[in-house]
């Protein structure tokens, strides 16, 4: 059994009270444009008109060489984080996701890493956890790799 993990509650109300994104920055004000803004914390889309947040995360406890930082988005208002069993609606809008394993000590388990249909996603992380060396698996964008969530063991 697995669980898609949103961006931790208390990191999100940091950045939501103006704290520095993973680069020391204040992050960005912006109107969604009711696109492809999908938030972080809820994992919903952004709705049009709606206040967001531009920032710098880095889903890693600490930098180190694949600690990989980039651009995400996050509703500028509080939101809910999004906990069940259910597939978000942020990962219902794209055809497909780049998935891939990492160890414990926050490193990729090679072999893992696959871009694979969004209807086939949560069948293969079952199988990459059949490796005991995988602690936790990233769902990035297959296009931009940027984050989107977590899988982890239920």
């Amino acid at each position: 059994m697995t669980k898609i993990t949103a961006l931790p509650t208390e990191d999100v109300r940091a950045l939501q009270a103006g704290g520095a994104d993973a680069y020391g920055r204040t992050p960005e004000r912006a109107i969604s444009d009711g696109g492809g803004n999908p938030c972080r914390h809820c994992l919903k889309y952004i709705p049009k008109g709606a206040e967001m947040l531009v920032l710098a995360y880095r889903p890693f406890p600490e930098t180190q060489p694949y600690a990989e930082t980039g651009p995400l988005f996050l509703c500028a208002d509080r939101c809910t984080r999004h906990d069940g069993e259910a597939l978000p609606e942020m990962l219902t809008g794209s055809p497909d996701f780049l998935i891939k394993g990492y160890s414990a000590d926050d490193r990729i388990v090679y072999g893992t890493g696959i871009v694979i249909p969004q209807t086939e996603m949560m069948g293969q992380a079952e199988a990459i956890f059949e490796d005991d060396r995988v602690k936790y698996i990233h769902i990035r964008s297959s296009r931009n790799n940027c984050y989107q969530a977590r899988i982890d063991r239920g």
